[in-house]
């Protein structure tokens, strides 16, 4: 599904990734592990469009994505949860689903999936009102995945889930991550080794 071959990217002098290469298969779960400075984060924004490569190619379902805007990868099925969730905190929690819609037109349909979310992550139809910047961290992740999953993507690139979480709130996002992929989601996340 998603191949990186061979891709650099620099920040200025800093040759901050080195000739990565990797692929991810349909239903997967991928995980890069490293530690801060590695390149993980670098690698996912590169694969969404966010950084540019100078050199390597990264396709997605056999279509080329190195130079493709990062609203157009969304567009074609790949979509990232940020690191530090970044919901939207001045916007409820129902507000935040329909951000996770914006390239998608069927109402719908979109009512559909808000409706599936409440029932995936029972915590954010008791908070569908609140604002996004007054709940948890936990409750934070669970929209921000909740949030990327409305675009209905193939795949899904997660930075850091579990970064700022209680222990017994790690375990449960990756329970999550774990019933989104059973569910059919191919996902790449990353992580620092425990």
């Amino acid at each position: 599904m998603l191949k990186v071959k061979d891709i650099n990217v620099y920040y200025g002098a800093i040759h901050a990734l080195k000739s990565m290469s990797f692929e991810v298969n349909k239903g997967e779960i991928v995980t890069l592990i490293g530690a801060n400075g590695a390149g993980k984060t670098t690698t996912l924004h590169a694969i969404s469009g966010l950084v540019k490569t100078s050199a390597g190619t990264i396709t997605l379902n056999d279509k080329e994505l190195t130079t493709t805007p990062a609203d157009r990868i969304v567009k074609l099925g790949l979509v990232q949860v940020p690191e530090g969730r970044r919901v939207f905190s001045k916007m409820s929690v129902y507000e935040n689903l329909l951000m996770g819609a914006y390239i998608r037109s069927d109402n719908k349909e979109i009512a559909e999936d808000v409706e599936k979310m409440y029932l995936r992550f029972p915590r954010l139809k008791e908070r569908r009102k609140q604002l996004a910047g007054t709940m948890s961290g936990g409750e934070q992740q669970m929209l921000a995945i909740a949030r990327a999953l409305m675009s209905r993507p193939d795949l899904l690139l997660m930075d850091e889930p579990s970064m700022g979480l209680a222990p017994i709130l790690v375990d449960e996002i990756f329970n999550i991550i774990k019933e989104t992929n059973k569910a059919g989601m191919t996902i790449l996340l990353q992580t620092k080794p425990v």
